[in-house]
């Protein structure tokens, strides 16, 4: 049986080739084990990034372990020197916060819970903090936030270096200074209904097909409802369509596969068979359920 008021934080960060780096982070987080339970790490070289994945109650234990993991990031991790093939905001890019049950009530609270976060790592981290979703007041979406900030602006050799703000930001942070530094950049921050990220492979080094690609299976650009895709080089030779699915009891992943391929080949190349980076919400209430027996 679903316990009350459990809730899920993926937490990602500018880094996937320090090890230390990484080790920092990581016990951040298992200083608050067991009340808090990193249960998924997801790596990729290409984009030096690590997407980490939280389970706890919706209380403070999971803010506070949050608010660690971010403190360790930042001393960690310096933008300055990061490359990779990911568009990303900061030192820790996006943190966001998901009830794993579906009651409006939960969402306020993990909301409140993703708030409040945002205050301690503004006012103690001193780090421009952006709120989106229910955090927000006014509910604003992930997408729209990164696009008033310059998100999505993809550099000729698809490759991001160094820190992509300057230091009059062109919205008004939430929480922390107007002035981001340059080793830390921005974080967003927000909570929402359960999102899956759904990646697939394209066997191709024509960047440029893929995004087009990426454009017409997004619902922004005329395709599947509740859909966002980018595409990015992906390593030597290759690329990917990355998804976010935010609604994936209405559009799937084998829905965006299939569509996928059918635009793939009207394009002029293959693609292989998508990846999920995290495990999906009833397989991560079926480990929470097993974590307390």
């Amino acid at each position: 049986m679903l316990r009350p008021m459990l809730a899920c934080c993926k937490l990602y960060v500018s880094e996937s080739r320090s090890a230390a780096a990484l080790r920092a982070v990581e016990q951040a987080a298992r200083r608050h084990h067991p009340a808090v339970v990193l249960v998924n790490r997801f790596a990729d070289d290409a984009y030096n990034r690590v997407g980490y994945t939280l389970v706890a109650d919706a209380s403070s234990p999971l803010r506070r372990a949050v608010v660690g993991m971010v403190g360790a990031a930042l001393d960690a991790i310096d933008l300055r020197s990061h490359a990779g093939a990911h568009p990303r905001l900061g030192a820790v890019d996006h943190v966001c916060f998901h009830p794993l049950d579906a009651a409006a009530s939960s969402l306020r609270l993990v909301a409140d819970l993703a708030a409040a976060a945002a205050a301690d790592i503004g006012d103690n981290l001193q780090v421009p903090t952006y709120l989106y979703g229910a955090a927000h007041r006014e509910g604003r979406t992930l997408a729209a936030i990164r696009r008033q900030l310059g998100y999505f602006h993809s550099p000729r050799d698809g490759q991001w270096r160094g820190v992509p703000l300057s230091a009059e930001l062109p919205v008004a942070p939430d929480a922390g200074p107007g002035t981001p530094s340059a080793s830390k950049g921005v974080l967003v921050m927000g909570a929402t209904g359960w999102v899956d990220n759904y990646n697939v492979p394209a066997r191709t080094g024509d960047v440029e097909a893929v995004r087009r690609l990426a454009r017409r299976i997004s619902e922004r650009g005329g395709g599947l409802p509740s859909v966002q895709a980018m595409g990015l080089a992906h390593g030597n030779g290759a690329a990917e369509v990355a998804c976010n699915l935010l609604d994936p009891g209405r559009v799937g992943a084998e829905e965006v596969q299939s569509m996928v391929e059918r635009l793939a080949e009207e394009e002029g190349f293959a693609v292989g068979k998508g990846y999920f980076t995290d495990f999906s919400r009833h397989k991560i209430i079926e480990m929470s359920a097993y974590l307390e027996a």
